[in-house]
């Protein structure tokens, strides 16, 4: 497996991130299980998650996924071996939310327990906090790094604006900054990402993790229309899809993918993890089978011909 560098921190990440927000959710602690020992054997070695995963299923407090990662680590001995993310700002109950540094600081400890680690590799901010200053924010990263809590920090889900604000209030402070952004960018959902954040992340050279890599499962291909949605717990999150547009970019995904004997998910993740500026993208799995599906999108490689295909049905 390839490692890329992910921006000018000292994490090396293969070309795909598994996401972590099904653990607890869509797949029990035996499955997860399973699916982090497939992602283990393949040479896939980062995983996402977030203190907030899944506080949406009924039952669940937040840290179950974390939970589920920290006890896989210590049954498989494979902490050493595994580059964890995890975020930090969304809801998790009464004043525990926001990036204020005292929130922070606790949200880190709460999170090192879950993952039973002394470390996290990279720690982000999940969502902007227009409360908190960000001097604040960074102020408390700077601190977590420097008791050897966390190795980086970053950002997800942040606009060209408020990047190069943090990135100029870290140059201010003279501290850490930024040195990871994770947006939400694949085929069907370009328009953000494409026009300023990338530039900006090529230029200050910053890793790139993007999320929603599959457009909430879209790309498949297995939703084609509303009575389709069903089929998944995230089947809601499709039907803004359903669109001409959509359709096109289906069609097209469908002709590589039989081109190459993929799967029009595979493919839709290799023309990803091909993106100027990107450094991997996350996608989650709730099987074995589809682990190995993730696996084969890293080795796939398309064609000038295929990218182009792709380019034009998709361009927004």
């Amino acid at each position: 497996m390839q490692m890329r560098k992910l921006g000018h921190t000292d994490l090396a990440i293969a070309p795909l991130v598994l996401g972590g927000n099904v653990f607890g959710w869509t797949a029990d602690k035996k499955t997860s299980f399973a699916v982090l020992d497939r992602f283990a054997a393949s040479g896939l070695n980062a995983v996402d998650t977030a203190d907030s995963y899944s506080t949406w299923v009924p039952g669940n407090q937040g840290g179950e996924s974390e939970t589920i990662i920290g006890e896989w680590m210590k049954a498989r001995g494979s902490r050493a071996k595994t580059i964890v993310i995890t975020k930090v700002g969304s809801p998790m109950g009464q004043g525990k939310e926001g990036l204020s540094a005292r929130y922070i600081e606790q949200a880190a400890e709460d999170s090192l327990r879950r993952l039973q680690t002394d470390v996290i590799d990279l720690y982000l901010a999940h969502w902007p906090d227009m409360a908190t200053p960000i001097a604040d924010t960074l102020g408390a990263f700077q601190r977590l790094i420097e008791k050897g809590k966390i190795r980086w920090c970053g950002a997800s889900n942040l606009s060209v604006a408020l990047l190069e604000a943090a990135l100029a209030a870290a140059k201010a402070r003279g501290g850490p900054r930024y040195e990871v952004l994770q947006p939400e960018y694949n085929l069907a959902d370009r328009r953000e990402f494409e026009h300023g954040l990338v530039d900006l992340c090529v230029r200050e050279e910053i890793g790139v993790i993007t999320y929603f890599s599959l457009a909430k499962g879209f790309l498949s291909g297995k939703y084609r229309s509303e009575a389709d949605l069903a089929k998944s717990p995230r089947g809601g999150g499709v039907k803004a899809y359903l669109n001409p547009r959509g359709f096109r970019i289906l069609d097209a995904l469908e002709k590589v993918a039989a081109a190459h004997k993929a799967k029009p998910a595979e493919v839709a993740l290799a023309w990803v993890m091909g993106r100027p500026g990107v450094t991997a993208p996350i996608a989650s799995a709730t099987s074995v089978e589809q682990v190995e599906s993730l696996v084969r999108a890293t080795a796939l490689k398309l064609t000038a011909a295929d990218i182009a295909a792709l380019d034009k049905v998709s361009a927004s």
